[in-house]
């Protein structure tokens, strides 16, 4: 058996694979960077906690060693002058949110699980570190407006590993952490996604047994439901907007959120069923957009959370919410695909492992003026399905061609349809 060194210098040199001979989508000959989709599922696991922790190291080590304003750098806009304000919790809590559910699978004998653990344990450090207020990197959770989001990520990823991210934490380090999140309270959301992350936060307190504010929680909830334009799609506000936003933000906070409200009345309950039901159309679409290659349609705000775009599909893939049509291995290979063909191309990283402001490699033109350097980690929403057990089907069955190949390989597929509600 590996040891747990061994596994981790596996893991990483299988993520990093296709760097060296990464080859750009302008080639005719982009297919050749492919690797088959017959690679087995455990090497693909092995990549993914190589770079599960590739991008954790760096980060949590600053933070533990309570360093990590001294550390990080804030690459930003050249008309953004404050984001050194927001980066830290942002990376921080974007980080969490998607290693959160492999973090939470527990213990075992495997190399893995040792790596999971000692990531774990930093992480538990890093969270007293950015919230005790005694801390060279206590971060900043009520100036601007900004923290608002970063705040309500932390509280999802808490969520998502109430054991290793919540239980685990000291008296004291809770009690900080209650404080961090409702210091947030003094930030008014906007009238789009941003309700949504007023509504995690309240959830999250109220999950734990500390008083909430009820309407920050529902309001944001009500707003979506009035913000449905059908077909599986929110508004980010009233209005539609062509982004990733349903995956980044909107359907996983809105789906967990109703999870955790569903039995107060039959409204909350009516509106998960619908919900369930958006959530997985909106996976299936997702795995539509998805090309051989990893490509997607590079459309919209936000565009270097890079394979952050694809949380709803990874979501699903985690929770079993798949539609019948995609298999956990079809989702496997789809997903796959994605994260390599944004995290694995050269400048991609820094040369001491922080992620650059890009979709493919280092492009910081794509880069808005709220964009820096922690905002990038919220890529890591596409490694949910590690919180599966290795056994899981996701990770134990055969794989399977994606919609984009079999359609366009000619083969008779069954026509696409709107979701009937």
């Amino acid at each position: 058996m590996k040891t747990r060194r061994d596994f981790f210098k596996t893991a990483v040199a299988v993520g990093l694979l296709a760097t060296d001979s990464y080859i750009h989508a302008e080639t005719k000959n982009v297919a050749r960077s492919m690797r088959s989709p017959t690679v087995g599922a455990d090497l693909i696991r092995e990549k993914w906690c190589g770079i599960a922790g590739r991008i954790a190291n760096p980060l949590l080590a600053a933070l533990v060693a309570r360093e990590l304003k001294k550390r990080m750098p804030v690459e930003a806009h050249p008309s953004s002058s404050d984001r050194a304000e927001y980066s830290h919790l942002e990376a921080l809590a974007r980080l969490l949110t998607g290693v959160a559910p492999w973090l939470e699978l527990g213990r075992d004998e495997s190399p893995e699980s040792k790596l999971r653990a000692d990531l774990a344990a930093q992480a538990r450090e890093g969270i007293d570190a950015a919230t005790d207020p005694k801390s060279p990197d206590f971060l900043n959770f009520s100036r601007g407006k900004q923290p608002l989001v970063d705040t309500a990520f932390l509280a999802q990823a808490m969520r998502r590993a109430p054991n290793e991210l919540w239980a685990k934490l000291d008296t004291r380090v809770r009690k900080n952490v209650v404080a961090a999140l409702t210091a947030s309270r003094v930030i008014t959301a906007g009238e789009n996604n941003w309700k949504l992350f007023a509504s995690t936060i309240e959830v999250f307190l109220r999950g734990v047994g500390e008083r909430y504010d009820k309407s920050r929680l529902f309001e944001g909830l009500s707003k979506h439901r009035s913000w449905y334009l059908g077909d599986g799609i929110y508004g980010d506000g009233p209005h539609f907007h062509w982004d990733y936003y349903n995956a980044f933000v909107i359907q996983p906070i809105l789906l967990e959120s109703l999870e955790a409200v569903a039995n107060d009345a039959s409204e909350w309950a009516d509106f998960l069923n619908r919900e369930r039901a958006r959530f997985s159309r909106y996976a299936d679409l997702q795995e539509r957009l998805i090309a051989p290659d990893g490509s997607y349609p590079a459309i919209g705000r936000s565009i270097t959370y890079r394979c952050g775009a694809f949380q709803v599909l990874a979501m699903a893939a985690w929770r079993d919410l798949l539609p019948a049509r995609i298999t956990p291995g079809q989702a496997r290979v789809a997903l796959d695909r994605v994260i390599a063909r944004t995290l694995e191309a050269p400048g991609t990283f820094d040369q001491k492992g922080w992620l650059k402001i890009g979709l493919i490699g280092s492009q910081p033109q794509l880069g808005e003026t709220y964009i820096s350097t922690g905002s990038l980690y919220l890529c890591t929403a596409a490694l949910l399905p590690l919180g599966l057990h290795p056994s899981a089907p996701f990770w134990s069955e055969p794989p399977l061609s994606t919609s984009w190949e079999r359609i366009w390989s000619g083969q008779n597929e069954s026509a696409d349809h709107a979701l009937k509600e």
